[in-house]
């Protein structure tokens, strides 16, 4: 039994208002953090090399099927960087799109931290329920960032690499 107990209409009205209350204020917050914050080279947003450059992504969930469907946040929020497409080809756009691949991962990770307080409302069962509802809804999105921040990682080094080479 939980702590608090509601009628099921109230229950789930609660579980609806909590995960956009959630949503919003975790979006907000990541929003109102610095762009220089994610330019940082964070050992937290680091692509691994078990990753290959994004590619494992694509292996094993075959991200450029279905990315394209998932919803960019800043369409809901209308602030924000969209990720939807590239905003140039400079090597400066792949940084800033690199970097707001990074916020848009926290802001996935972050999403999913308030999962255990539906435990305090609702039935055991579903608090695991909303606990599978925040990990099946954040990790497409956390995997589709690590995909194409991998993707422009190889590019921005592979880049690097030709010009240390032109200039040397």
């Amino acid at each position: 039994m939980p702590p608090l107990s509601f009628p099921v209409y109230w229950t789930v009205s609660i579980d609806i208002f909590a995960w956009a209350f959630f949503h919003v204020i975790v979006s907000v917050f990541c929003l109102k953090l610095p762009l220089a914050y994610f330019l940082q080279d964070s050992v937290w947003f680091r692509i691994l090399a078990w990753e290959k450059s994004g590619k494992l992504w694509q292996q094993l969930f075959r991200v450029k099927r279905w990315k394209g469907h998932l919803i960019d946040g800043t369409a809901i929020l209308k602030k924000g960087y969209g990720k939807k497409k590239l905003h140039g080809t400079e090597a400066s756009d792949l940084v800033v799109f690199a970097a707001e691949t990074k916020r848009a991962e926290l802001t996935h990770w972050l999403s999913m931290v308030p999962a255990p307080l539906f435990f305090l409302w609702n039935p055991v069962w579903a608090g695991w329920v909303m606990v599978l509802y925040a990990v099946m809804f954040n990790l497409p999105f956390i995997i589709v960032q690590r995909y194409n921040r991998g993707r422009i990682d190889a590019i921005t080094a592979r880049t690097n690499r030709m010009g240390a080479g032109l200039f040397t």
